[in-house]
């Protein structure tokens, strides 16, 4: 699992950079038994009412890509959009 966490944590570096600039950041949470990875969205990406699409294009994608063995993605803390 631990091997697991890391290629993770490689895919959101990728991401990581353009969170940084807009004050934000992610932390993976956990990573299930049923390979599903839970993020927190930090800083002012928690609190963003884009967070949902920088959920979906930039980090559930680019986990989903580098990571095969992962099934789903989930942010516990995603601004709902209106």
């Amino acid at each position: 699992m631990e091997d697991l966490i890391q290629r993770v944590e490689a895919a959101l570096d990728s991401v990581r950079p353009y969170l940084v600039t807009d004050g934000g950041n992610v932390k993976v949470v956990e990573i299930t038994d049923d390979f599903t990875v839970r993020l927190e969205l930090l800083g002012a990406c928690g609190n963003c009412p884009m967070s949902s699409m920088t959920f979906k294009a930039g980090l559930e994608e680019a986990i989903l890509k580098s990571v095969p063995e992962i099934r789903k993605v989930e942010a516990l803390n995603l601004v709902p959009i209106f």
